[in-house]
């Protein structure tokens, strides 16, 4: 009559252990995404800078203007994450590596 509850259904992340190696793994990937965006970034505000609007049309130029500031927003936005991500990767290495170096070593 009474439903014991049962056992919740596993994660898929279950059994992987973070370690600093995979860590360090992501924030490599994560400082070579930001770099890459931050090269598209520059040649994003190098191509705004070298062809500027040209119109006599007041709407056409405002547009302009917030077209071209969304997209710039944008790519230094993700350039912003992918940067975080990787510096925040680097510091829970670094915080892994302490944990394990006060760990204390069982005796066998």
């Amino acid at each position: 009559m009474f439903m014991t509850p049962s056992p919740p259904p596993p994660t898929p992340h279950e059994g992987q252990t973070r370690t600093p190696l995979r860590s360090l793994t992501g924030a490599f990937l994560s400082a070579t995404m930001a770099l890459l965006l931050y090269q598209l970034t520059m040649g994003v505000i190098h191509s705004f800078a070298l062809h500027p609007t040209t119109s006599h049309n007041q709407i056409a130029v405002n547009l302009s203007v917030a077209v071209r500031t969304l997209v710039i927003g944008l790519v230094t936005m993700a350039t912003g994450i992918f940067a975080l991500v990787a510096l925040g990767l680097v510091g829970l290495a670094i915080q892994l590596t302490l944990q394990n170096l006060r760990r204390p070593k069982p005796e066998i």
